[in-house]
């Protein structure tokens, strides 16, 4: 962002810059916390919680952050930076343990069964505790808000994994990792 800033600055490149939050919703690449968790809880193996689960993240939906994208390309002030966030602080483990039920509604288990799938592991090394966003610039200048609740939208991206089994089965087959090697090894 500095090398577009030095750019508006020296040459008047008309830019728009944004940071956002933790996305999540479909086509998330499953080594994410949110597809990871509901890959894994569908099969039944554990699902990973960093130390205690008390890192706390900001989720932003991926569509509203399209559309957040699209009100500040349209709308927003040229030469300036909005940050997009979801409004919507989650601990790990807390959300962990609404997925872990909102899945067993879903698959038609029995409340709490997957919660049992909740395994701690060491955190990483130097992994923050919070990350967090503050959106209001981008809210009070442009009217944008996050337009689903986090249970809507991880009910809505829980939904979306369940009905694209195939997408998710071709994604961490490592097929991927084929392709790139067929496609861009020197030959």
């Amino acid at each position: 962002d500095h090398f577009v800033r030095a750019w508006f600055h020296t040459y008047g490149l008309p830019i728009k810059i944004s940071n956002c939050s933790n996305n999540y919703g479909p086509n998330h690449f499953p080594e994410k916390l949110i597809p990871l968790a509901i890959n894994n809880i569908k099969n039944g193996k554990p699902v990973p919680v960093y130390g205690k689960g008390e890192n706390v993240r900001d989720w932003l939906y991926v569509l509203d952050h399209a559309r957040a994208i699209d009100v500040i390309f349209h709308e927003g002030k040229v030469g300036d930076t909005y940050n997009i966030g979801g409004v919507n602080e989650w601990k790990n483990l807390d959300l962990i343990e609404l997925l872990c039920d909102q899945m067993d509604q879903k698959l038609g288990r029995e409340q709490g069964h997957s919660r049992k799938l909740i395994t701690f592991v060491k955190d990483r090394a130097g992994h923050d505790l919070r990350y967090a966003i503050d959106s209001s610039k981008l809210m009070d200048e442009l009217g944008w808000k996050p337009s689903v609740t986090f249970e809507e939208g991880l009910s809505k991206t829980v939904d979306w994994y369940l009905e694209n089994t195939e997408w998710l089965e071709n994604v961490t087959s490592g097929h991927y990792r084929d392709y790139y090697e067929e496609q861009y090894t020197d030959r």
